[in-house]
Formats: structure tokens, C-alpha cells, sequence
């Protein structure tokens, strides 16, 4: 069948993955090659990437929202989505539609099939994709999020004004491997040459620093730079470095949890210095931190919400040290509930487990259905040998019913969703079904 950019997205979507069933296919000389003969290699306008383990998505959410408060028009690259692949392309934080991405899409393979009919994965894709569509909009700055390690990663064509570096910890073993400073070593070459840098990572892998010294990276760095200091109702940011100002009392970000600060610090120090180095010539006050730090919205990070009686959590966390901040927060409100969990088989979900199994006191296991999910047996088993009571653990064929279980519990008033991307979007898919509508 030949698509056009009249052709469905799900359509779309479906081909990509039939053409490269490989979800991931690490290099970057075809997704080059293509941009290349698209003219996308240099975007005009000023281009922020941002890599790490976890907190990317949260770090965009509060970039963009601080530079939307300050009167600039920002367009985001993430990924994953969650209920929709639209969610991947945001221009002030409103999804481009349906054809402005087949249209995207329709041009792309016009190239590829021109460019030695290259094979291009769904997410060099969708990269291309974004690139293009935000091409053709006037727009301030371009948020770019590094979908896997970096060096590697489709985004990385670019080369970006500024790079932004989070969290790093283990994840992605069989691609990145499980040695910390190699991980980090992938992470830093989304770095350039006299490029500006920050990582918020206050306990970051060597070979961050490393790689930036060796590269005459323009590197700020997280307790050596900056660092910060929370207060009951708001933080205060402190400078270490003569280049930044410190900043008393700015309001507590609106996403949950006390790691969101650190990755504020990393967002406040990155706009402070791309204002006083002149790279962006952006006129961002303390009212504008402030309104973009009150406004941010992430759907499934530490999201909480009341469904009749019970109370319910949702995070994606999906890796061991998501986890660990996952259970920091169940400790800090006291959570005792029920876990609708499930994870992907490449994950330590053994560790994953028994970081939140303190906080549980019912397992609603389920298939994910997706091709890396581990097998439910499998899951069974592992909870039964870290020490949960077999009959506290209920299995499910899927999410779905997981979830329509779980909200007709009376006798747990609240409810954590965790484990996995595909754990929270198939859970917010069931209750949309079931006509309960989640803000974000």
C-alpha cells in the first residue's frame, strides 16, 4: 500500500514498523544522510538537547514552561509517549496534529527511497519528523530529547547550542552497559566543542567531567557549580560559581517529589547562564521562574489523583533508580496500597521489586502485552522469592483489568501504578475507557 500525507498516522505507524522492526538501531550515517538532503542539520532557531537516565522529561517540562512564561515560543521533541504519538511533537506544550506529522512522514520516505532507499527505524523517524515540522514553524527555541544514550542517538545530528545532562544511573543494559562512567561517556557526547553544558547530576559519573575537559566543553557541573537548598514551601538556588546568581525562594516546582529540586537547579542554571553568556538572547526574571516552575504539568511523574475513595499514584518509573526515588516519596506520605506492576524483561526488575515491596501490601500483576514485557509467570515467581505471600499477588491478562479490579477494591483506599511507560499509559487507556479523564 503507498502512504501518502493523507494517509492515516496510525497507517503510518504500522508501516514504520514493518519496514524496521528493529524499535531501536543505534547510529547515526542514515538518519544523517536523509536530514542532510532535507536541509534539517541546522535549525535556525537556538537548539537545547537534553540526555541522562532519568529526569529528561521532567527538565524539559520546567524549560519549557519557564521560557512559555517569559513570552518565547518553545517546541519540544520526548519520547516516549503515552496515550498518543502526537504527544512526541509539542509546540508551547499544544500537540501538532495528525497531519502535519503524515506530511512530515510522507516527505521523509520521499528522501529515504532517494537517499539509497536507507532503512530508518520509528524513532529516527519521528526524529526527522520533528525536526521537519518544527522546521516550518516560527519558534524561539527547540527542546530536543535524547530517546537512548546519546552518542548514538538519532538526535544527536544535531548539534545543539546548549546540552542539558540529568540523573544518570543504570539502564538499557543491553544497549549502554552496566558500567556507570561508560554510560556516562555516552551521555557526554551529545556535548560540543566551546559549547555550553550543565549536568544537574550532583553525583555524576567521572567521564562526564572527563569527556568535557578532553572536548574544551564549556562544562558547569552540579555541587562543584551549583547547588540548592529546600525549604518547607520553597528552594533556594545557590550559586558556586561567580558566572550565576544565587536565588532565594523560588516556588516549589508542580510536579511531586523532593528530586524534581535537583532537576530545577540543572533548569534554572542552564537559562541563567544562556542569558549572561549571550547565546540566547531571552530576557527570563525571577517572576518568570517562578510562573513557569508553578505552571509545569507531566503526565505519570509521581502524578496523584482521587478516584471516589481511594487515592491513587502513577509514575513511570522504570529502572532501578527511578524506583528508589519512587520510594523515597511512598515513604515521605506514608503510602500503603495496592501496585498494578509490570515491567519490561531487559529491566533489574528483581531490585525494582524489592525497592517498593516495603509500601505494598497487594501485587496486581499483568502481561503488558508488548514484545519485551516479562512474562508473567516469570514476575510471579520473583515476588514470591523476594518474600511476597503468594496470595497476595492477583494476576491479571492485562493492564486493563488490572486497573477495573483495582478501582472496585474497597478495602484498599489507595492504588500505586509503576513499573513501566507501557504500566501508566495502558492504565490512563483503561480509565479514559472507563470515561475517568486524567489532567496532563
Amino acid at each position: 500500500m503507498q502512504l501518502t500525507a493523507n494517509s492515516s498516522l496510525q497507517s503510518w505507524l504500522n508501516w514504520l514498523l514493518s519496514i524496521h522492526p528493529q524499535e531501536i538501531d543505534l547510529g547515526l550515517d542514515r538518519v544523517r544522510q536523509v536530514a542532510k538532503n532535507m536541509g534539517l542539520l541546522n535549525p535556525k532557531p537556538l537548539v537545547i538537547m537534553v540526555a541522562g537516565t532519568n529526569g529528561k522529561g521532567s527538565s524539559i517540562a520546567m524549560l519549557s514552561s519557564i521560557y512559555q512564561a517569559a513570552g518565547y515560543k518553545v517546541a519540544c521533541y520526548t519520547s516516549p509517549h503515552l496515550l498518543k504519538f502526537n504527544e512526541r511533537f509539542q509546540i508551547n506544550n499544544k500537540q501538532v496534529t495528525d497531519l502535519e506529522i503524515t506530511t512530515a512522514f510522507a516527505e521523509i520516505e520521499h528522501f529515504r527511497k532517494k537517499t539509497a532507499d536507507i532503512k530508518l527505524t520509528y524513532f529516527e523517524f519521528a526524529t526527522l519528523a520533528a525536526l521537519k515540522i518544527f522546521a516550518q514553524k516560527k519558534i524561539d527555541l527547540i527542546i530536543l530529547e535524547v530517546g537512548l544514550g546519546g552518542r548514538l542517538d538519532a538526535v544527536n545530528i544535531i548539534d545543539a547550542d546548549a546540552t542539558l545532562i540529568t540523573s544518570i544511573g543504570v539502564d538499557h543494559v543491553d544497549w549502554l552497559g552496566s558500567d556507570i562512567e561508560n554510560i556516562g561517556k555516552e551521555k557526554a557526547a551529545i556535548m560540543r566543542e566551546a559549547k555550553l553544558s550543565v549536568c544537574s547530576d550532583p553525583s555524576a559519573p567521572n567521564s562526564i567531567n572527563n569527556y568535557a575537559l578532553q572536548n574544551n566543553v564549556d562544562f558547569i557541573a552540579a555541587a562543584k557549580d551549583f547547588s540548592f537548598n529546600i525549604k518547607q514551601n520553597s528552594w533556594d538556588f545557590i550559586s558556586l560559581n561567580n558566572s550565576l546568581l544565587s536565588i532565594k525562594n523560588l516556588v516549589l516546582p508542580n510536579i511531586q517529589g523532593d528530586f524534581q529540586i535537583q532537576n530545577a537547579a540543572g533548569v534554572v542554571t542552564l537559562v541563567l547562564l544562556l542569558q549572561s553568556k549571550n547565546i540566547f538572547k531571552a530576557a527570563v526574571k525571577i517572576e518568570d521562574f517562578n510562573k513557569g516552575f508553578q505552571k509545569v504539568n507531566h503526565l505519570g511523574r509521581l502524578q496523584s489523583f482521587t478516584i471516589g475513595q481511594q487515592s491513587w499514584l502513577v509514575d513511570v518509573a522504570h529502572n532501578v533508580q527511578s524506583m528508589r526515588v519512587l520510594a523515597e516519596y511512598l515513604q515521605q506520605i506514608n503510602f500503603k496500597g495496592i501496585a498494578i506492576f509490570s515491567a519490561l524483561n531487559d529491566k533489574d526488575y528483581v531490585n525494582m521489586l524489592l525497592t517498593i515491596k516495603p509500601f505494598i501490601t497487594n501485587w496486581y500483576i499483568a502481561d503488558l502485552q508488548v514484545t519485551r514485557s516479562i512474562p508473567i509467570a516469570i514476575l510471579q515467581k520473583t515476588l514470591i522469592k523476594i518474600g511476597v505471600e503468594e496470595g497476595l499477588i492477583n494476576i491479571f491478562e492485562n493492564i486493563d483489568k488490572a486497573t477495573t479490579c483495582a478501582l472496585n477494591e474497597t478495602n484498599s483506599l489507595n492504588v500505586l501504578v509503576c513499573g513501566s511507560f507501557f504500566s501508566v499509559a495502558q492504565c490512563y487507556t483503561a480509565l479514559q475507557k472507563l470515561g475517568i479523564r486524567i489532567n496532563g
